[in-house]
């Protein structure tokens, strides 16, 4: 049996475009005192990827179209978030109750592309996500490989509703360094059953992990997760994607 432990690394200040998300975690861990070993995770909140990547978009300089218009004000949004909504995807899945549920461009189905306003700057600019975050994920692995010579796997997470379930969850968008699934096919139970379906989501499952303590309103943007027995090599958020002939929601 295996014992996890969870350790938050709360931001000192903002995060700003071009700003190094790997001096800002060494200096995270620095004022926690806490040291990484060989076999910790980081799990990072996507949204101070995405400012350090520049993702912001300035709300003043969009446009917003006729139809867009014409949601926001049955649904009394901002029009001109639901305009940035549309053009940040690859396809509208759902229009209902305010809420448009797309496939980005990354292949991940969400709620109005993952462009959010909170947690930004009051509604000046809103946010998009990393334009690629599973490349996000692997710079910081490898950044981190090079300044501290550990191989620390990267889980980019942000959160996500379900279609079956209320309330949001954490989810990988972004892997490196790690397997982000488990295959338990082919293998057998301990009563001799032979498993046929079954594959864990572990990165799903670790970002769920770090999200108790990251939260959404406390600058913790880091967490490590110690003691989780993963399974090394490539990995990447589009292993967690189904395909849309399987996918019984679409």
């Amino acid at each position: 049996m295996q014992e996890l432990r969870i350790i938050p690394l709360p931001l000192s200040g903002d995060v700003r475009p071009g700003d190094s998300l790997v001096d800002k975690f060494l200096n995270a861990l620095k004022r926690r005192r806490v040291s990484l070993v060989k076999g910790d995770i980081l799990v990072v909140k996507h949204k101070i990827v995405s400012k350090a990547e520049g993702q912001l978009i300035r709300l003043d300089t969009i446009k917003a179209s006729a139809r867009s218009r014409a949601w926001a004000i049955r649904y009394k949004l901002d029009a001109r978030v639901t305009e940035l909504v549309v053009q940040q995807s690859k396809k509208i899945i759902r229009r209902k109750n305010g809420v448009l549920i797309t496939e980005t461009r990354h292949g991940f189905i969400c709620a109005n592309s993952g462009v959010d306003v909170s947690n930004v700057d009051g509604g000046e600019h809103a946010l998009l996500l990393p334009e690629n975050p599973d490349r996000s994920a692997a710079n910081l692995h490898r950044a981190l490989k090079k300044r501290l010579r550990l191989s620390i796997p990267v889980i980019i997470s942000d959160s996500f509703g379900r279609p079956w379930r209320e309330g949001l969850t954490e989810v990988a968008i972004g892997v490196a360094g790690m397997k982000a699934i488990h295959d338990y096919r082919k293998r057998r139970d301990p009563h001799g059953y032979l498993l046929r379906v079954t594959i864990d989501a572990v990165a799903d499952e670790l970002a769920c992990a770090a999200g108790l303590l990251s939260g959404k309103l406390t600058r913790t943007p880091f967490v490590i997760i110690r003691g989780f027995h993963y399974q090394p090599g490539h990995g990447s958020s589009r292993q967690l994607l189904r395909p849309a002939a399987l996918d019984l929601f679409r």
